[in-house]
């Protein structure tokens, strides 16, 4: 079908000509830039200075103070450079008689432990008990077995997903089998938090709201103010002007997506600094996550997959917008469909709430069920002997219900009976 461009801008300028549009789609550019930055107030250090006294910093300068006091650490993570992080542990924890960091003098932990803090990441996951799961202390590691880190991730990955996928050797191995890919040894970079990827799927969740509110009334407007009637009459007033419709929605939303979510990891990474997306996921995280990326990868995986999410979710709200004839039903209809994820991640069981929320279009930037989440964590599909990640599951949900979707409204639009 030749899609008609002259027709397609003047669907763009309607949209975008509305008002509630521009104001959505200002707030999307603005948010952008505050929730790039809000993360790095959270950041806050302390330390004693030569006169005694405690000075306290927060936000940029609390950063450039914990990158200034790590700058030893930073670059790869080897064995031996976790060994001596252990080795001072325990030392620290002896001479002042404490079983924890929280049992430290005030001003201990800041400035004898928080140097190497980095590095002891994930050291009791490595160390749990392959039956139980139970981490020991770090005191009760032996610092000799430490050189053989990178080995007991390994042996790590194995034992979880016994424990994680009892009954489903295929999901057993097909972990074994990510993790493999992984590259090892991991790097750090200091100064970087978790906060600001937070931040990144609460962004795409807030434009995901932005872009449901501007697609609602494509269709249903035109049926509840009876100017689809007349449009009928038209040359290209069914199929033709149905697929344009849809165009024009994808075109708006994805290019505001693409656009806030390129600012966003912009300005991030000018705050946090840009050597920190060298990082590895697996210092950050879990100390086995299956994925093979660091974090600037991470951020790049979390936008497409925000992106996808949003194109399906855009294009079930045009489907809906197409059955629909009042807006206000269409748009209460449309958002619940955005929060549905978080209720049925709340209210259902984990087996059967994992399939559910994969499926949504909305899963993917839902907070709690986010694919960021997806990919930190070990859950599969599991159909028979197959197994499917669920990160790639969703992403497969999604690159399916965008054409399904958009296909439906097409022809919702022109079967749909004149009042």
């Amino acid at each position: 079908m030749k899609i008609n461009i002259r027709f397609l801008k003047v669907e763009l300028k309607r949209i975008l000509k509305t008002r509630l549009t521009l104001i959505l789609l200002s707030a999307a550019l603005l948010l952008s830039f505050i929730m790039a930055w809000l993360p790095t107030t959270f950041s806050y250090n302390s330390y004693t200075d030569a006169q005694g006294r405690t000075v306290e910093l927060q936000g940029l300068a609390s950063i450039a103070y914990e990158k200034e006091l790590q700058a030893d650490i930073a670059g790869t993570v080897t064995p031996e450079k976790v060994r001596q992080a252990v080795e001072d542990y325990q030392t620290c924890l002896a001479r002042y008689g404490a079983e924890t960091s929280y049992d430290l003098p005030d001003g201990v932990y800041a400035a004898e432990i928080l140097p190497y803090a980095p590095l002891l990441h994930g050291i009791r996951e490595v160390f749990a008990d392959p039956g139980s799961g139970i981490a020991p202390a770090i005191l009760e590691i032996d610092p000799e077995k430490v050189d053989d880190y990178y080995d007991l991730c390994s042996e790590r990955i194995v034992s979880l997903m016994k424990q994680e996928q009892k009954k489903h050797p295929a999901a057993r191995q097909a972990a074994v089998d990510l993790y493999g890919q992984v590259s090892r040894p991991y790097l750090f970079f200091p100064g970087y938090s978790t906060d600001a990827m937070d931040y990144q799927i609460l962004l795409a969740f807030l434009l995901l709201l932005f872009c449901t509110v501007i697609a609602a009334p494509v269709f249903t407007s035109d049926y509840q103010t009876g100017a689809d009637d007349i449009f009928r009459c038209t040359r290209y007033g069914t199929a033709k002007f149905a697929v344009i419709k849809v165009l024009a929605a994808f075109l708006i939303c994805g290019a505001a997506y693409c656009l806030c979510a390129a600012i966003y990891i912009l300005v991030s990474n000018s705050l946090w600094g840009w050597e920190c997306t060298k990082t590895s996921m697996q210092m950050m995280y879990s100390i086995i996550n299956l994925p093979d990326k660091n974090i600037g990868q991470l951020q790049g995986f979390v936008a497409v997959s925000g992106l996808l999410g949003l194109l399906a979710a855009t294009s079930l709200t045009l489907f809906l917008s197409s059955r629909i004839r009042n807006v206000v039903t269409c748009l209460s209809t449309a958002l619940l469909f955005c929060v549905l994820p978080i209720i049925i991640y709340m209210a259902l069981p984990e087996e059967l709430s994992v399939w559910l929320y994969s499926v949504l279009p909305a899963g993917a930037v839902s907070l709690q069920t986010s694919i960021l989440y997806a990919a930190a964590d070990f859950n599969f599909w599991n159909i028979g002997p197959l197994a499917v990640w669920l990160p790639h599951a969703m992403l497969g949900a999604y690159v399916v219900e965008i054409p399904l979707f958009a296909a439906l409204t097409v022809h919702s639009h022109t079967t749909h009976k004149v009042r």
